[in-house]
């Protein structure tokens, strides 16, 4: 009995001298290891890798860019009952424990021993949090006891539903998600608070491995690991078993959900990203920064959608152009998965889908589209019509007898499904265009479309592409006229040209679009009805090179501009985004304000990181203050008023006739049509609205000989500004101070006789009013004497 005494007590010795050593150990660990670990404090200060976002003006997200999608949320906005899910499948003490959690230890191990595996895991979610937050994934003891000494420091700095919250937002849980918001979207394309309990259960199952038990890549094992979490839901008591049995019997409906913005502006979404990645460098990317743009998310739309059904209209009526694509059939034709999987990198481009031609012959056609159905389409005269071959830009063919002389089975073509499920056969079309639109008294872009489609090309033809602007920057050029001394009754002479200089391999020969000239006319007949002769000649008569520094003031970059005579009809290439700021300069009564597309950039903290400095284009503003500064005047006042109602007659009466359609007395614009013609335009505006549309190919292709400004840009503009103006009331600018109307004889640019039946109003600068007529106004003296020809002898000049 003594023998067996002195065993025990040897025995408790040992024991206590061992605890006494682990203790030791343990203590010594935690000193050494302790100065090495972070501060919990700093977890505070910690950012979460948010993506960047944009924003339209009315709040809509339009892009979001970042490899890592997170979005945040606040404890209170979790649903307590995914929370229950979370700890039913990680860790069911998580309130009570603190931070460590023997007895959860204690059950994965035994789970390991019965069933091979663990299913419920050994570590607290706040051990996964320090992990995620502070350690790498290395799996050894050094790291596990450090997560473990964070984790007690967690729990004494931190509240549990702050750590919770934490680690909703941290925690990865597979295709690029990041917090369980993010993964709501991506999984289910739904908020977090809109599941259901099997989908809070597979969420909740994601944290221990989300590739393996992803409900995308491995739907069998994503289902029995949901399933085990419900069930353990119910065994502590989360939810009833009427939930249970619900939730068990919901099928697996998790797929891969894109990015979900809430209208598709991508050319915008790029300048918002652009602008934030300039300002921020590449952490714009992964600080949570917001970019508000400027952009109207209704204009938006009718910008995008006025753009494609102008370049579809243009290419429906310039012939068809062939099939897309020729693909072989593959074996068993009547297989459709083996067709559609012949669509696979075929993208949706504007409003046509792919198909892949399954048969046709003379009367019928049947295609397959991507997502498995038949269109069956039927001959007719409308389709005849639609697929008369593409010859050049100015000649079509003549209409085919049927489908199978054009296509035959595996040809892809482009759909237009129509909302009965019937369809158009179109094609994606080879021309570009752009539109850009912006607020007149202060810049502000509320929309913009590069192109005709952002998937079929990313360049933004808006800001990067250098285009002519043919007779659309004509009015810049005459608004110095008119400041150097000439009225809009001034005669210039509409008569031919020629310049002849050494080292020129042949003459100059500038036209008239028409090949028509009129004699001495009026600047405002000349400018309405864009006569190119009476351009030169103005421009001629006030220097080239000190009309090019009077451009500045428009906002033009003006030092790569040849100091030639061909400037006055537009051949200095500038970007559509150019010619739609200087128009809007002529539209807010001119005033100098600068196009920009983001008001604002907020931190993910909600703090403003960058804001446009505000500037506001009026003559009756306040005295400037922190919150608004006063733009500069670069036009005056009365001038600006003779240049814009000049600008009306182009609607009125000269080549921007069609626009009498939208029946708006207030609206002023100018159509421009370069050599080619490779580029046309329509830049117009109203005292709210200033917008530029352009058309042309990319490569400089012509457009054809029956195309201007007035029939392929203007329709653009107008099914914008349909919507742009819609329910606004007209707004007429009040004539300014100094400005006088008087008649004249239209022929003369004189003051007309009492018994002149010919005679119109005019508008003049008091000071700059014209002579009274002489007995016979029909056969005096013009009020501006033309410039002869030995006055043009030089194609480009030197003198100011």
């Amino acid at each position: 009995m003594r023998f067996l005494f002195t065993v025990t007590q040897m025995l408790i010795a040992t024991a206590g001298f061992g605890l006494c050593f682990c203790l030791l150990i343990i203590s010594g660990l935690a000193l050494y290891i302790g100065p090495q670990l972070p501060h919990i404090q700093s977890i505070n200060d910690m950012r979460l890798q948010t993506p960047l976002r944009v924003y339209s003006a009315d709040m809509k997200l339009i892009g979001e860019f970042g490899e890592t999608r997170r979005q945040p949320l606040a404890y209170t906005d979790i649903p307590p009952l995914f929370v229950k899910a979370v700890l039913a499948a990680e860790d069911d003490r998580f309130f009570s424990h603190g931070g460590v959690d023997a007895t959860g230890m204690l059950r994965a191990a035994k789970e390991l021993v019965t069933t091979g595996h663990i299913q419920s895991g050994g570590s607290t979610i706040t051990m996964q949090l320090a992990r995620n937050f502070f350690l790498s994934a290395e799996k050894s003891f050094i790291r596990k006891f450090k997560e473990v000494l964070l984790s007690l420091q967690m729990e004494r700095s931190l509240s549990k539903q702050q750590i919770f919250e934490l680690y909703s937002n941290k925690i990865y849980l597979g295709n690029h998600a990041y917090g369980v918001q993010a993964a709501a979207f991506i999984y289910y394309g739904k908020a977090l608070h809109e599941l259901s309990i099997a989908e809070w259960a597979m969420l909740a199952g994601l944290p221990k491995a989300p590739s393996k038990f992803n409900p995308i890549a491995n739907p069998s094992r994503a289902l029995e690991r949901r399933n085990w979490i419900i069930g353990r839901m119910l065994q502590l008591g989360y939810i009833t078993k009427i939930q249970h049995d619900a939730a068990l019997a919901e099928p697996v409906t998790a797929r891969y959900h894109g990015l979900q913005v809430d209208i598709d502006a991508p050319f915008v979404a790029e300048m918002g990203r652009q602008f934030a990645v300039d300002k921020f460098g590449p952490s714009a990317y992964i600080d949570g920064y917001n970019v508000y743009t400027t952009i109207d998310s209704r204009l938006q739309l009718a910008a995008q959608k006025a753009v494609w059904d102008g370049v579809t209209r243009y290419a429906q009526n310039h012939g068809f152009r062939g099939v897309e694509a020729h693909l072989d059939p593959p074996e068993q034709s009547a297989n459709r998965d083996e067709w559609r999987a012949l669509l696979i990198d075929k993208r949706k481009i504007g409003d046509l889908d792919p198909a892949i031609v399954v048969s046709a012959n003379k009367q019928t056609l049947k295609a397959l589209l991507p997502n498995g159905k038949a269109v069956d389409l039927i001959w007719n005269d409308a389709v005849a019509k639609s697929l008369r071959p593409y010859k050049n830009e100015n000649y079509i063919g003549e209409a085919p007898s049927g489908f199978s002389t054009v296509f035959k089975a595996g040809d892809i073509i482009r759909l237009q499904i129509k909302e009965d499920g019937s369809a158009n056969i179109s094609q994606i079309p080879r021309v570009q265009a752009a539109l850009v639109a912006l607020t007149p008294d202060t810049g502000a872009l509320i929309a913009l479309a590069g192109g005709s489609d952002f998937n079929y090309s990313k360049f933004n033809r808006v800001t990067q592409a250098l285009r002519q602007p043919g007779s659309s920057f004509k009015p810049f050029i005459y608004t110095r006229a008119l400041e150097k001394g000439y009225t809009a009754a001034t005669l210039i002479n509409d008569a031919p040209l020629v310049f002849h200089e050494a080292g020129m391999a042949e003459p100059w020969r500038p036209a008239n679009s028409d090949d028509k000239y009129l004699g001495p006319i009026r600047l405002r007949q000349a400018l309405y009805q864009s006569r190119n002769m009476v351009s030169i000649r103005i421009l001629q008569d006030l220097r080239v090179r000190s009309t090019i520094a009077s451009l500045a003031r428009f906002g033009f970059d003006t030092s790569k501009m040849e100091p030639n005579l061909s400037l006055a009809l537009g051949s200095h290439a500038l970007p559509p985004m150019a010619i739609a700021n200087a128009f809007a300069i002529l539209a807010n009564g001119g005033y100098k304000v600068d196009a920009f597309w983001v008001d604002r950039i907020e931190d993910s903290q909600g703090k403003i990181a960058y804001q446009h400095p505000p500037l506001m284009a009026c003559n009756d503003c306040p005295i400037e203050t922190p919150d608004t500064e006063r733009a500069p005047r670069v036009v005056d006042e009365q001038t600006d008023y003779i240049i814009t109602d000049i600008l009306k007659d182009v609607v009125r009466k000269g080549t921007g006739r069609p626009a009498l359609a939208l029946k708006r007395p207030d609206i002023a614009g100018k159509t421009g049509t370069n050599n080619g013609p490779t580029d046309v335009w329509f830049s117009g505006f109203n005292p709210t609205v200033s917008a530029t549309a352009w058309v042309g190919f990319d490569d400089n292709t012509p457009l054809g000989k029956r195309e201007y400004g007035g029939t392929v840009a203007l329709p653009i503009w107008m099914d914008f500004m349909r919507t742009a103006l819609q329910d606004t009331p007209v707004i007429e600018r009040p004539m300014p101070p100094g400005l006088v109307t008087i008649r004249i004889n239209p022929k003369t640019g004189l003051r007309a006789s009492p018994n002149d039946d010919n005679a119109i109003f005019e508008i003049f600068h008091s000071e700059k009013m014209p002579h009274n007529s002489l007995p016979n106004s029909e056969t005096t003296t013009p009020s501006s004497t033309p410039l002869p020809e030995s006055a043009v002898p030089s194609l480009t000049e030197d003198i100011f």
